[in-house]
């Protein structure tokens, strides 16, 4: 099914994908992408008319990381097929065209979740302190992979906390996540004590709780938070010093947090909340992970006494 996607989007020459930074689009835009030369490839996101600026930052990102050229549009440049006007490429829609269920199958043939535990898990929560940068720059890197590892926020939601966004007397905080539903999230000890530690050695005014503290930024608007880029390479960076040779990013750390909850017990439902998923399918995903732990278990217990 996936080689069949691939033919398709091959022979459509150029393609417009409409990107909303969902499973499905983000899945096609990567399709399209290893189908097609780069510059026939156009992510397009509708302006806040239709979605609020948090999920066009976070589209732009992931137009970004997958290396597409992204552009954003108005309403009135779409006609009444959701096809852009005056385009010699195809838009596609995710969902709401004919090779939709093309698609789905093809997602679940590919779909997996990387994710870190053990000795990979503790080194790269250790990495900033191995290695030699300026101290504020280790605090501040130490308290984001840990706060990953304790919340699983999405880097989006991680770049735009403010300091006075964090209790860090009540463990917990809100945070606003796709669609501007409010969740809250829960602070480990572990995430806490490295977060203070980072914010007793800041000596700016910037409200935002991850800054650069790179002089060579000299430039750029001090009142600025990290961008997900930066967060990402840092991320990668870590990944790297620990000596992990598989790829690793911020949302490996979103997918290490539910793993970790569900291999301890952790109902799917409690790990939907807490990831901010919307609907219960997006949080199955990690079930396989689950279930092959079922099966070591059954293996390794089941059945010892006989024979």
């Amino acid at each position: 099914k996936l080689e069949q996607l691939k033919k398709h989007l091959r022979e459509m020459g150029s393609i417009l994908i409409a990107l909303s930074g969902g499973i499905d689009s983000t899945f096609l835009l990567k399709m399209a992408l290893q189908s097609l030369p780069q510059n026939q490839v156009l992510a397009v996101t509708a302006s806040s008319e239709i979605f609020p600026p948090e999920e066009i930052e976070e589209a732009k990102t992931i137009a970004s990381l997958l290396g597409a050229r992204h552009k954003i549009i108005k309403t009135n440049e779409l006609d009444d097929a959701g096809f852009v006007k005056n385009s010699s490429k195809k838009c596609y829609i995710c969902k709401e065209h004919l090779f939709s269920k093309l698609i789905e199958l093809a997602k679940q043939e590919q779909r997996q979740v990387d994710f870190l535990e053990g000795a990979d898990l503790a080194r790269i929560l250790e990495a900033p302190l191995k290695i030699e940068l300026p101290e504020i720059i280790r605090k501040r890197d130490k308290a984001i992979l840990e706060l990953f590892f304790s919340t699983g926020l999405r880097v989006s939601e991680l770049c735009k906390l403010k300091i006075e966004n964090i209790n860090l007397k009540k463990d917990e905080f809100t945070v606003r996540g796709k669609g501007s539903k409010l969740r809250v999230v829960f602070l480990s000890d572990d995430a806490k004590r490295p977060i203070e530690e980072y914010l007793k050695s800041r000596h700016d005014i910037n409200p935002y709780l991850f800054t650069s503290h790179d002089k060579a930024s000299g430039g750029r608007d001090e009142q600025l938070g990290l961008t997900p880029r930066s967060v990402q390479r840092l991320v990668q960076k870590y990944a790297k010093v620990a000596g992990i040779t598989k790829e690793v990013t911020p949302h490996t750390m979103r997918h290490s947090y539910a793993t970790d909850l569900l291999m301890n017990g952790a109902d799917i439902r409690s790990v939907q909340a807490m990831l901010g998923h919307a609907s219960i399918t997006t949080t199955q995903v990690y079930t396989h992970i689950t279930d092959q732990q079922l099966r070591d278990v059954h293996k390794a217990f089941h059945g010892r006494k006989r024979g």
